[in-house]
């Protein structure tokens, strides 16, 4: 794109990128405590979570990337392994892009409600 934003192609890569790179990231609070929480992702094949929940980021167009760090708060949806691994776009499980991207949402703000709770 002309105005220097990632095109869904390119972020659609970057979660894959992101996905695939063990380690990238040092652990966080927030990422530590996602350990044993139930999934908030919610998509068909969704194992529930506990031990195999993730903190799951959401890639959002100016507010990640190079050189911009994400708000761990705010950005990420404790997910299962069954339901990263789709929004990360490593397992495809038929569900259109964009119905993906709803869900993750979706999980965030649940895991923003279940926090609080």
């Amino acid at each position: 794109m002309s105005d220097g934003r990632s095109t869904d192609d390119e972020l659609w890569q970057m979660g894959r990128d992101l996905a695939r790179s063990k380690g990238a990231m040092s652990k966080t609070k927030i990422r530590k405590a996602a350990r044993g929480m139930p999934c908030q992702v919610r998509l068909p094949g969704c194992n529930g979570g506990g031990e195999t929940t993730v903190l799951a980021y959401y890639l959002l167009a100016g507010y990640c990337g190079t050189g911009l760090k994400l708000d761990d708060d705010v950005f990420g949806a404790w997910a299962c392994s069954n339901c990263h691994d789709r929004i990360a776009g490593l397992v495809n499980c038929g569900l259109p892009r964009v119905k993906l991207r709803l869900a993750h949402a979706e999980g965030i703000l649940r895991t923003q409600m279940a926090r609080k709770a």
